[in-house]
């Protein structure tokens, strides 16, 4: 499976209660369930007026599959190319 990252445009999002953030992972969770095919929601970090997620799946279309089933922008959609860290520095 590949890892995508996802940028969500929600105006208002780092301001979110904790119940409705949670109403938003029940609905993601749900969509992923329904998808029936290998799908993993990672993470999300909020900040300003947006979501990064992380989720991995095999392909862009299920990623933009999964926002259309939740209801949940997808403004872009971007396959992970790798992952470095302070520990990359002394590989």
């Amino acid at each position: 499976m590949a890892t995508f990252m996802i940028e969500r445009n929600i105006p208002g999002a780092a301001g979110l209660s904790a119940e409705e953030l949670r109403e938003i992972a029940t609905t993601s969770n749900d969509a992923v369930d329904s998808l029936g095919v290998a799908y993993t929601w990672s993470h999300s970090y909020v900040a300003g007026d947006k979501f990064y997620c992380v989720h991995r799946t095999d392909d862009i279309d299920t990623v933009r599959e999964h926002a259309r089933r939740g209801g949940f922008p997808a403004d872009v959609v971007v396959e992970v190319a790798a992952t470095i860290g302070p520990g990359t520095a002394n590989d």
